[in-house]
């Protein structure tokens, strides 16, 4: 397995993304990374981690794609980022299976587009974060944030897009399939979740149980949660400020009484459970849902973990069967 790597992108880059990229190699035997980066600046993180395997090949890219700089001109004029270039091999080299950054957002989505392509009858890619359950499992959204303004057929293309997802990254077989909305009822909502319901309660191909309130997303009754990019973003970010804050009044509160931190001591590991079940570094970056190779986009903030976690999630899902079966379900569709 081959992928590649964008070492500049994210505010931690670049010694965050070559140390998860050492720490995914680390774990995959059969694993070998292309890192696009200054080439000087890259060898010099190596060398700091005492790194010295074959497994690495180092591509020059000395620019760097800031989240300031507009997509297309980013695409146009910074020919030589790590980010771009990642993407011209990604398009160009068919041994390279998928490629992860954790740089701006809305170039990433510019380039995977323009660039790779979309899989045959996909409108737009999506992004699928994925969150902890309060069952120990797991919950992916989709969209995050990649498509504003979507259809009802775009919400159908992103349950097939997704459920496939889960199913060949973890493992999840019939994913349970909800749509975000106001309520319960299958009545609810507005003429965009109205006429998506029977779209995907209709649809053979994926598992659909209806709809969700947002306070249910942790609840661990769902697997996938479609939605469009703006209601998906706002999702994610409210579910991920609300755990942080309510961990820092707890940590507030248990400071706050001689008592309550005796009684701290003997939760300790509870506590520290929680807190990484919690952490949204554990759990990767978004995959971009509908292209023809596998694209993972971490979080501007990803540290080591974080990075090596997408690599692991790319790992998991390039080798084709999984593209292969959205095509066939996206041909029944078509079928009269």
């Amino acid at each position: 397995m081959k992928l590649i790597a964008d070492c500049f992108g994210g505010d931690k880059s670049p010694s965050a993304n070559v140390e998860g990229a050492v720490l995914a190699l680390q774990e995959h035997e059969d694993l070998t990374l292309v890192l696009t980066g200054d080439e000087k600046t890259v060898k010099e993180e190596l060398a700091r981690l005492g790194y010295s395997g074959d497994r690495i090949e180092i591509v020059h890219a000395p620019e760097v794609i800031t989240g300031e700089d507009k997509p297309t001109d980013a695409i146009r004029l910074k020919k030589e980022s790590s980010m771009i270039k990642a993407i011209s091999m990604l398009r160009t080299e068919k041994d390279i299976a998928g490629m992860v950054s954790t740089g701006a957002t809305g170039s990433l989505i510019a380039a995977a587009t323009l660039r790779i392509g979309r899989i045959r009858g996909i409108r737009r890619p999506a992004f699928c974060p994925i969150l902890p359950t309060m069952t120990g499992d797991i919950v992916g959204v989709c969209d995050s944030g990649a498509n504003v303004d979507v259809t009802a057929e775009m919400l159908l293309q992103q349950a097939i897009i997704g459920s496939a997802y889960l199913k060949y990254a973890y493992g999840k077989e019939n994913p349970r399939v909800a749509l975000l909305n106001i309520g319960v009822e299958s009545e609810k909502g507005d003429n965009l979740r109205k006429e998506a319901y029977p779209l995907l309660k209709n649809c053979a191909s994926i598992n659909f149980v209806g709809n969700m309130e947002s306070r249910d997303l942790l609840s661990g009754n769902y697997d996938l949660v479609v939605c469009d990019g703006f209601s998906g973003n706002v999702l994610c970010k409210a579910t991920e400020g609300t755990a942080m804050e309510l961990l820092k009044k707890l940590k507030e509160q248990i400071f706050s009484k001689t008592r309550y931190k005796l009684g701290a001591v003997l939760q300790k590991q509870m506590f520290k459970d929680f807190k990484d079940m919690m952490n949204y570094q554990n759990y990767g970056g978004s995959v971009l849902l509908g292209c023809e190779k596998t694209i993972v986009k971490g979080h501007g903030s990803s540290n080591a973990t974080a990075v090596k976690v997408c690599i692991n999630q790319a790992y998991r899902m390039s080798g084709g069967a999984m593209n292969e079966e959205i095509r066939a379900a996206l041909d029944s569709l078509e079928q009269p």
